[in-house]
């Protein structure tokens, strides 16, 4: 702790009084920002489940619908009608923020004809199966950006709270100890002075 260095008068007792003033109100103001950082995360998270939980059973039935198609149909009919799609996926990014985190917002759409190919020789679970996978598709890019807020935002948790722990733990306790030792010091100066004075009076008496 470096508080041999600092000069104990009372300009730097005012001085360290007033940055540890200073050190609480920045305590305080990260500790709200870690609270409502935990609010959002805690939110963020169970959306995330709900949409995972929901990605992951359509997925599974997708995959049911391409089998059961891929199973009906001659294999060089099921190849064709899948070779030459007629839609364009397009993904854009913007951001927004989360408690000052900036975290990614994704937008997602399909332009074109999902269905390209004729009816002749194809089965209505392949179409299905196509129409299902537009909707994953949009829901995946949720979740990839669910999952990207998850992660930036645990990352601003894990800094905040570091900051919140070094002004609790360490700076402010610092800051306390120099102020303890700095008022010591000037009482004891105090006292000197009082003592010196009374023993003047003393010799003065005489």
């Amino acid at each position: 702790m470096a508080t041999a260095a600092v000069s104990p008068n009372r300009m730097e007792l005012l001085r360290m009084k007033k940055k540890q003033q200073f050190a609480q109100r920045g305590h305080k103001l990260l500790k709200d920002k870690l609270e409502g950082l935990l609010k959002d995360f805690t939110g963020i998270v169970q959306g995330y489940a709900v949409l995972r939980d929901q990605v992951d059973s359509e997925l599974g039935e997708l995959f049911q619908q391409f089998i059961v198609a891929s199973a009906s149909m001659p294999a060089e009919v099921y190849r064709s009608a899948l070779a030459f799609p007629e839609c364009e996926a397009e993904l854009t990014m913007t951001e927004k923020l989360i408690m000052n985190v900036r975290v990614p917002e994704f937008s997602f759409a399909i332009e074109g004809n999902l269905l390209s190919y004729g009816t002749d020789g194809t089965v209505v679970e392949l179409d299905q199966a196509i129409v299902k996978l537009g909707e994953v598709l949009e829901r995946l890019v949720k979740l990839a950006e669910a999952e990207k807020t998850i992660e930036l935002v645990a990352d601003e948790i894990e800094k905040t709270r570091r900051r919140v722990n070094a002004l609790e733990y360490v700076l402010i306790p610092q800051q306390a100890e120099t102020i303890r030792m700095i008022s010591s010091k000037l009482e004891e100066l105090e006292r000197g002075n009082i003592t010196r004075l009374m023993r003047i009076k003393q010799l003065l008496a005489m």
